[in-house]
């Protein structure tokens, strides 16, 4: 039985301060990100939430960005172990292996134009629409391409703080 968004909100609210540190550390990999969102607790609703957690996306540097960045396996690449990286890849979990090698070799081509890992909120997508969407992205500006990132973290930590407030 999963508890309802208000019951996952009120025990989230309660946690501890390590403790929700830590939850939100799951969330997203940014100290500041993670600062800003401990120092508006508690929340009246998953919505005031999810607005806190936008803003302070918002907010952060450059070197945050980066931080939140590292948190994240490259695509095709879940962190074994990892039941969260493997969920949120799971269009992977199928692709051939020509598939797969494409996806290493511009995640690898990414990283180096970029200096961090070709980040996508990847639920719900399949492997070559990821591959797909690399090929496109690595024309982009370094400006350009730190903005998307920015917009699709904030995709992943919605999708991320819906579970935790679920009680997932």
């Amino acid at each position: 039985m999963t508890s309802s968004p208000t019951s996952g909100l009120a025990r989230f609210n309660t946690l501890v301060e390590h403790e929700a540190q830590a939850a939100l550390h799951e969330v997203c990999a940014s100290s500041a990100w993670v600062s800003r969102l401990l120092a508006r607790r508690p929340y009246a609703s998953a919505d005031e939430l999810f607005a806190a957690s936008d803003a302070a996306m918002g907010e952060l540097t450059a070197g945050d960005l980066q931080e939140a960045m590292a948190g994240h396996p490259p695509i095709g690449r879940p962190k074994p172990g990892d039941p969260t990286s493997a969920r949120e890849q799971r269009g992977m979990a199928g692709a051939s292996e020509e598939l797969k090698a494409q996806l290493l070799e511009l995640n690898l081509a990414y990283q180096e134009k970029f200096g961090h890992v070709f980040l996508i909120c990847a639920t719900g997508a399949t492997g070559e629409q990821m591959r797909d969407a690399v090929r496109l992205r690595i024309e982009n500006s370094a400006e350009r391409e730190r903005e998307i990132a920015r917009g699709e973290l904030v995709k992943i930590n919605r999708i991320r703080l819906t579970r935790l407030v679920e009680g997932e």
